[in-house]
């Protein structure tokens, strides 16, 4: 051999299909919201539908924002976590969107969302 490289082998691609359960995708779903909006997954509801061939995403989920005290002493911590529960709420939809399509392969036509209370996020406390 003369130091010729290897034609590098295609990728093989078999027939057939992969589909995702609803559980998966709900599950899915659930930890990408918990991790944009900084709540646990335990309490997002996660609901899908049909919308014209693609899938839609409704959630319900509370918001982690940073506790009033902080807000008071320091107005930028409010802006660092995100804005206001409005604009958190509307990038949020695109970032969940975007990384459950990722993640699944799946195309979503929209994600909804409705904001069902705010969880305090509590700064640790120095000892």
């Amino acid at each position: 051999m003369t130091g010729a490289a290897m034609p590098a082998e295609a990728p093989r691609v078999l027939a057939g299909h992969n589909r995702f359960s609803n559980q998966a995708l709900t599950s899915l779903a659930k930890a990408a919201c918990a991790e944009v909006l900084e709540v646990p997954a335990q309490e997002v509801r996660v609901e899908w539908r049909d919308d014209d061939g693609l899938l839609a995403l409704s959630l319900v989920t509370p918001l982690g924002l940073p506790g009033l005290s902080e807000v008071v002493r320091d107005p930028e911590v409010l802006a660092a976590a995100g804005g206001s529960i409005w604009d958190r709420a509307v990038d949020a939809k695109a970032d969940i969107r975007a990384r459950v399509m990722q993640l699944s392969g799946s195309e979503l036509s929209r994600v909804d969302i409705r904001i069902s209370g705010v969880l305090q996020r509590t700064a640790a406390r120095v000892r």
